[in-house]
């Protein structure tokens, strides 16, 4: 199974924020450790997933020495985060939007560091949790 490195950062004034060098724009946060490597993990499976439904690439894992020697990276500690199994089936799905609704979906998406799939999961589980 591969592992990619993730990146934990914490201000003061903040939650701990958690970013994926191998993956720019897949960032999560939590409110606790345990909270941010929990959700770090749903972040890069959904990412994964996302980016296999669009038929991109994935990456192969960054070394540690290679992700630290960017001084970017210096004041976050590093996690191990578990790629998701290939066994993940995805599903393409066909859905009707009005087209102003999803240039605002797949702007907040994109600045958020989200594929559109990984956005519209993510919005639909918090939904079914509230529900």
């Amino acid at each position: 199974m591969k592992q990619y490195l993730a990146l934990i950062h914490k201000d003061s004034d903040s939650d701990y924020g958690v970013s994926f060098p191998d993956f720019p724009g897949c960032v999560t946060a939590g409110k606790d450790l345990d909270e941010a490597r929990a959700n770090a993990v749903e972040a890069l499976s959904l990412h994964i997933v996302g980016m296999i439904e669009d038929k991109e690439a994935i990456p192969e894992p960054s070394s540690i020495e290679e992700v630290m020697a960017d001084k970017e990276n210096a004041d976050g500690v590093v996690v191990l985060i578990p790629a998701p199994a290939n066994t993940v089936k995805t599903v393409r799905v066909n859905i009707t939007l009005p087209a102003d609704e999803l240039e605002l979906i797949d702007s907040y998406a994109e600045a958020n560091g989200f594929t559109r799939s990984g956005f519209l999961t993510i919005a639909a589980k918090k939904a079914m949790e509230t529900a």
